[in-house]
């Protein structure tokens, strides 16, 4: 069965459901109330009966009986509303019986009328002339009322009426509840239909959103209309559906990135095999003079280098990637550092005609992983060398609040917006033309400093503007702000 057709029976069910009780409810209080009002009207016409048929000795005021001719007056006219009354005296006997209506009284109904009760029955069987009742022995209502004179019981009477009244009145009632439950059961059947239709139109948008996406269209969205569960569900959906579309895009840029990776390495590659190939053929074939042998063999290393470079890189940044390198954080001097790293690349420097210059203070100390900071450091002081030309390159070093920062400054070719805000993506190479140079880089660099400040706890940003100069400012938290985690190395690792 369908969800809509399973909600309109719900809706429906439950709705006849309380319809019918609150039907059922309604006839028997309006039952009851019936029987009620009647017995209250039957009081009021005993009251009157006694009322005008009593008589009383005017000398000293005590009871004598009733009169016949008040009470024949009153059985006819009530005679015509379908009432029928009989009175009785102190010894049970009947004093006054309109068109021969005998009830029974009972011994137990004697000793209550007695102590001053009103006794009302809802259906007693009493004997009344057959030409007024169409039965000797008509189903009736009863109110039984003693009357008291002087605080002594003077009649007790009898008064009732056929409950065929009653039951006409309930009938006509019930009759026009049975229209009205008809009506309510099919303005309920509409109502239902249009909330099922409601519910399950919202559902419909969202099957029909799914099957967008299972054939690749991520920018499908729903309408949020609402404050229920189907809207939480839409909006959930629609965050869904951002964030396939954000994976998607972002797995074609890397694919991209990825085949312009393999491209590039396999460049890179080439070249150095290539050239470590022609040596080898040269040095097996004898044809490299004797004096270009060790210059060969130099060659040889370098490009081997290079390789080796790029194979690392690579290897690195997986690692830092998925976390399973080890760092072993402490505290030590930046300073002394950054001179030594100074020293290691000012031969590189050189040959790019740049000069690097070092602006530290003294002793300072950094809370990092040794060998990681040097790594940072390398590689964005090598990176500034790379696009530096006859320049000037220059490392900074300061105490900050809770950490120490770094800056790397060069008045190199620089970096257009575009550029800066792919510059830690990887694979990202700034620079094309250079991607073949003897510093050229796989474009793993930066997204491998990039990774390892966040490890860190720190932050890295950079500053640069087209043909002017880039400048690189890196933070490192202090002992009580860094991240108490350590990264531990993998199995692989450990083997």
């Amino acid at each position: 069965m369908k969800l809509m057709y399973r909600l309109m029976l719900t809706f429906f069910t439950i709705i006849i459901i309380l319809l019918v009780i609150l039907s059922v409810s309604f006839m028997q209080v309006t039952n009851n109330t019936l029987y009620h009002n009647t017995w209250d009207q039957l009081k009021s016409y005993s009251d009157s009966l006694v009322q005008d048929s009593i008589r009383y000795d005017p000398t000293n005021r005590s009871f004598e009986g009733f009169a016949t001719n008040s009470l024949q007056t009153n059985a006819n006219l009530l005679t015509r509303q379908h009432v029928h009354f009989a009175m009785y005296d102190t010894t049970h006997k009947q004093i006054y019986a309109s068109n021969g209506f005998t009830p029974t009284i009972s011994k137990e109904q004697w000793r209550k009328l007695k102590d001053g009760q009103v006794i009302c029955t809802k259906v007693t069987m009493a004997k009344v002339d057959h030409q007024v009742a169409n039965t000797t022995t008509p189903q009736m209502t009863e109110v039984l009322k003693p009357y008291f004179y002087k605080g002594k019981l003077v009649t007790v009477v009898s008064i009732a009426t056929l409950i065929s009244t009653i039951k006409e009145n309930m009938h006509q009632i019930v009759l026009n509840l049975l229209v009205a439950f008809v009506i309510a059961a099919l303005l309920t059947l509409a109502v239902s239909y249009f909330l099922a239709r409601s519910i399950t139109q919202r559902i419909q948008r969202l099957q029909k959103a799914t099957h967008e996406i299972a054939q690749g269209n991520y920018n499908v969205q729903v309408a949020t209309a609402g404050k229920d569960e189907v809207t939480d569900l839409a909006q959930s959906f629609n965050i869904m559906t951002q964030s396939l579309a954000a994976s998607q895009q972002e797995i074609r840029h890397q694919e991209e990135r990825r085949r312009q990776f393999m491209a590039d390495a396999a460049h890179e590659m080439r070249t150095p095999l290539t050239t470590i190939n022609g040596i080898l053929e040269g040095l097996e074939y004898d044809v490299i003079p004797e004096e270009d042998k060790q210059h060969s063999i130099h060659l040889m290393q370098n490009e081997t280098r290079r390789l080796i470079r790029l194979v690392n890189d690579n290897l690195d940044y997986e690692k830092i990637r998925t976390n399973q390198i080890s760092m072993e954080r402490k505290v030590f001097d930046a300073a002394a550092v950054l001179a030594n790293l100074q020293e290691q690349l000012n031969k590189k420097a050189q040959a790019q005609g740049d000069r690097i210059t070092l602006d530290i203070t003294p002793g300072l100390r950094v809370y990092a992983d040794y060998d990681r900071f040097v790594q940072i450091m390398f590689n964005i002081t090598q990176n500034a060398i790379q696009f530096t030309k006859d320049g000037l390159i220059r490392i900074q070093g300061r105490a900050v609040t809770n950490g120490s920062q770094f800056k790397v400054s060069d008045n190199g070719i620089g970096m257009t917006k575009e550029q800066l805000t792919n510059i830690w993506e990887r694979y990202y190479k700034a620079d094309r033309s250079r991607m073949n140079t003897k510093y050229g880089e796989s474009g793993l660099g930066l997204a491998i400093v990039h990774q390892l400040v966040l490890l860190h706890g720190g932050k890295v940003s950079v500053e640069s503007k087209y043909g002017e100069g880039t400048t690189f400012t890196i933070f490192f938290p202090d002992r009580d702000h860094a991240p108490h985690t350590t990264v531990k190395p993998s199995p692989k690792q450990k083997n």
